[in-house]
């Protein structure tokens, strides 16, 4: 899983306060599409009415045709491979090429595999370019295999490089002006093997110059294709801390990257699944979430670029031991601050960890800053087996709306492995942490065929479901989410990739009557790619005060 930076924020405004931070700043603005000349299918004029938008599946028509596929790994393992092999299919947007229109980079997890680059052709439609372009070879045997990809321009030449995390050798491609990538992971010093599920770039010291945080979840001593026993699952399903190591990777600035995790104090060995960083206490440096499966949260605090504090337990964030599987940030209630969103498991009948919706708590902030979860009270906690997870305003209202991905492994229907699943559980640590005792699959199913959630804000503090009437009812096993203009008419489009199923592609219309405006912001003193800028917007009728959001 993982955050892409998206360098074009869509928000409802009146009036605009600009940003601290220095940077090249562009403008657009203009009435929210917009149908773009398109048919609107059957029912969507109900949609629109109702809920202010619809959305269509259009990936063939746009030229995509892309199934991602699992990895195959030690014949020991081949008892539970579906649940094991269960992660990889992400994707992550880019404008690469910088002509204007976004781009879509998408994981492949098969040994032999390609990921695929489907560059934007302005005319609706994308090619894949990953082979031309040098990055569509890259699971090949004895160096891992894709579970995700974030974009970053770490020499601030003014093009987005891309980051690869995988199960096995992370890699890094310098983009050569938008014509090609180079491949530069040994140049760039990084860590030799990472059975990463999560990576994100920031600039924690603040030095212009973009870092890495890289997350493991298998120790990264294990090669799951040779394994040397089968003793590598969690110790515990509620505080395992037998993961893989997590890393703080340093930019030089000469094109290579220095390993300081130890310096700034970040030693955790939880299952990291996701992570995201954003200024949660207005100090003007990124903080940092991981979202851990088969425990806790992990909240670090940057203390001035110079080291990193867990404040989990004490912010309230970490305290419930849980399975956190993405993270979200987003401004929800229009208040100028960040809610946390991280989704879990919820089964009816079985198990209801359920989805946290994590809102800073009415008069704490900074080093007091206290967070309350209101998943149940604003209508986001259960969301099935959830995963990827983002927040954008999906009708141009002023509010923004959560699209979440869910469902585990969809094999046979009417056949269910949770009871096994639920005996393993309860088992001590020597049971639980050695797959060879983990009851066989046999084709069954766990947490399959799931409804998507597209929840809408009502503005006022509480959430709706919508998928269905504004046309989502895919019921893949949805891993990753994105949100982005994809056809520049002022409305977000959403890409969501599915484990072991095709990579999906909504295209938004959005009801006319409502303004929009985008930015696109690149760092001038600070970092090019302007990541961890933030947008305050402040309106309200008949230019008077009263709302305020911010975006990051």
């Amino acid at each position: 899983m993982q955050k892409s930076f998206i360098p074009r924020a869509l928000l409802i405004v009146f009036f605009v306060a600009l940003l601290a931070t220095p940077l090249a700043l562009k403008r657009w603005h203009g009435r929210g599409d917009t149908r773009g000349g398109s048919q609107v299918l059957k029912g969507s004029d109900v949609a629109l009415q109702r809920y202010g938008f619809h959305l269509q599946e259009v990936s063939k028509s746009a030229g995509i045709d892309f199934t991602h596929t699992a990895p195959t790994l030690d014949a020991r393992l081949a008892h539970i491979m579906p649940q094991v092999a269960s992660m990889g299919a992400a994707v992550a947007v880019s404008d690469f090429d910088r002509d204007g229109w976004q781009d879509l980079y998408v994981t492949n997890s098969g040994e032999e595999s390609r990921n695929a680059l489907y560059r934007n052709r302005q005319d609706g439609t994308f090619a894949d370019v990953a082979a031309q372009m040098g990055v569509g070879e890259v699971n090949q045997p004895g160096t891992g295999v894709s579970m995700g990809a974030v974009w970053g321009d770490y020499d601030n030449d003014g093009f987005e490089d891309l980051f690869l995390y995988k199960w096995g050798r992370p890699e890094l491609f310098h983009n050569d002006a938008g014509r090609s990538f180079t491949r530069v992971t040994e140049r760039a010093g990084l860590p030799a093997w990472v059975n990463a599920n999560t990576a994100i770039w920031f600039d924690y010291d603040r030095d212009g110059r973009l870092d890495i945080f890289l997350g493991g979840y298998y120790p990264e001593d294990v090669n799951l294709w040779q394994l040397k026993t089968t003793k590598i699952m969690p110790e515990s399903f509620e505080y395992a801390q037998n993961g893989g190591r997590k890393y703080i990777l340093r930019g030089r600035g000469d094109g290579s990257f220095e390993d300081v995790t130890a310096r700034v104090g970040l030693d955790s060995h939880r299952w990291a699944l996701a992570s995201a960083a954003a200024d949660l206490r207005g100090t003007g440096y990124p903080d940092l979430f991981i979202a851990n499966d088969y425990g806790v949260a992990e909240l670090f605090v940057n203390d001035g670029g110079k080291s990193f504090r867990n404040v989990g337990e004490q912010t309230g964030v970490g305290f419930a031991p849980k399975s956190g599987m993405n993270v979200a940030f987003g401004d929800i209630l229009n208040q100028g601050k960040f809610a946390i969103y991280i989704s879990n498991i919820s089964e009816e009948g079985v198990l209801i960890q359920g989805n946290n919706l994590w809102v800073p708590r009415e008069g704490t902030a900074g080093d007091g800053l206290k967070y309350d979860n209101l998943a149940r009270d604003m209508g986001v906690e259960l969301g099935g087996w959830s995963w990827g997870a983002q927040f954008g305003d999906l009708n141009n209202d002023g509010a923004l709306d959560l699209y979440l991905a869910n469902g585990y492994v969809s094999l046979e229907k009417g056949a269910n492995y949770w009871y096994d699943y639920s005996k393993i559980a309860g088992g001590n640590s020597s049971i639980i942490s050695d797959a060879a005792n983990w009851p066989p699959m046999n084709g069954r199913s766990l947490s399959g065929y799931q409804h998507k959630r597209v929840w809408v804000n009502d503005g006022a503090g509480k959430f709706n479901d919508v998928a269905q009437a504004v046309g989502v009812s895919d019921t893949s096993d949805g891993r990753s989410v994105v949100l982005a203009d994809l056809w520049n008419r002022g409305v977000l489009d959403v890409v969501v990739a599915n484990q072991r199923g095709p990579l999906l592609v909504y295209k938004n219309t959005a009801a006319p009557e409502n303004g929009w405006i985008g930015f696109e912001l690149e760092g001038a003193e600070s970092n090019r790619s302007a990541v961890g800028a933030q947008v305050r917007v402040y309106w309200g009728e008949g230019g008077g005060g009263g709302r305020e959001q911010v975006q990051e």
